[in-house]
């Protein structure tokens, strides 16, 4: 090959390769997709937080009404709640005028500050404030290794209305939305967001099928189940949890709250009785839960969290 062609190919080569490294990774798609009439969901990653998901391996919901839209959950970044918006602008012309928050973990709710910049009035439960703000900087830190330049305008902005009512009904545009909230369970902020007139409830973290629960130093067993009965106690038509797809009440009773009652019961029998934690977690039947993803991951450490909560109460 003659010399100066043979620089020039390794030349477009050499610039070839730069423009495919410089090429950002596949971003996650944002769609919401039907759920009843004017009712949406988008539907997120079951898997863990990457930098090609956005971080936002949760479901949102979408409300349209004649005043404006609201939002449930706003997204774990600045730059991901942007991509939200854009989404949202696919399905209706109406501003996103509400952001409800249904719990303190990071997807829920640390793209607030894009949508404040927005003039959104955001919403949650006051049982929440004290976690959001104690962990805020932890979600921060991190995200940040993790989203890396995707984390850029990302910070802690708490919501600007808390609500403190177990059961708070808002008339948003026209729509009747109640608040539902018992204590929280996954975080101590987690709330229902309930749709009487069309019988669909977003659970926020208060439900997740498909794959298993998540519990975590602020998680409580014990007001998770008081949050599921409320959620059993409206008989919603349709439910879209937290994690996995869009479902029926009974799918949520067999992936949620059948474990939750089934840990509880186990543990609190173990602890009654004297049983060492290492026997009692290796006891656990974990058979009815087996076609959950991560089962086998994540059960001993749900196992070992509840007995340590239950000698607490």
């Amino acid at each position: 090959m003659h010399p100066t062609l043979c620089h020039r190919l390794k030349g477009w080569i050499f610039a070839s390769t730069l423009s495919t490294l410089a090429w950002p990774a596949t971003a996650v798609e944002i769609v919401f997709k039907p759920v009843a009439q004017n009712v949406y969901a988008f539907i997120g990653d079951t898997e863990g937080r990457t930098y090609d998901n956005e971080a936002l391996n949760a479901n949102l919901g979408l409300v349209v009404t004649p005043a404006g839209a609201l939002l449930i959950d706003s997204g774990a970044s600045y730059q991901g709640a942007q991509q939200i918006a854009k989404a949202v602008k696919k399905v209706t012309a109406q501003p996103i005028k509400w952001v409800i928050n249904t719990g303190g973990q990071d997807h829920r709710w640390m793209g607030n500050a894009y949508f404040k910049s927005q003039g959104a009035e955001i919403m949650a439960h006051v049982n929440g404030e004290a976690d959001m703000q104690a962990r805020g900087p932890e979600h921060l830190r991190t995200n940040a290794p993790v989203l890396k330049e995707k984390m850029t305008g990302t910070e802690i902005v708490l919501p600007s209305r808390w609500l403190k009512d177990a059961d708070t009904v808002l008339d948003l545009g026209g729509v009747s939305v109640e608040v539902v909230h018992r204590g929280g369970g996954h975080t101590p902020g987690d709330s229902l967001v309930w749709l009487p007139q069309s019988g669909v409830i977003f659970t926020g973290d208060v439900v997740y099928v498909d794959r298993i629960l998540g519990l975590h130093p602020v998680s409580k067993t014990k007001t998770w189940v008081q949050s599921f009965e409320a959620l059993e106690a409206l008989s919603p038509k349709t439910v879209v949890p937290g994690h996995g797809k869009v479902t029926t009440l009974a799918q949520a009773q067999k992936d949620t709250g059948a474990l939750l009652k089934a840990l509880r019961k186990h543990m609190g029998t173990a602890v009654e009785v004297g049983t060492d934690i290492s026997l009692a977690v290796k006891s656990f039947d974990a058979t009815p839960f087996k076609h959950l993803q991560h089962v086998d991951v994540w059960l001993p450490q749900l196992a070992n969290r509840t007995f340590l909560e239950m000698e607490q109460e």
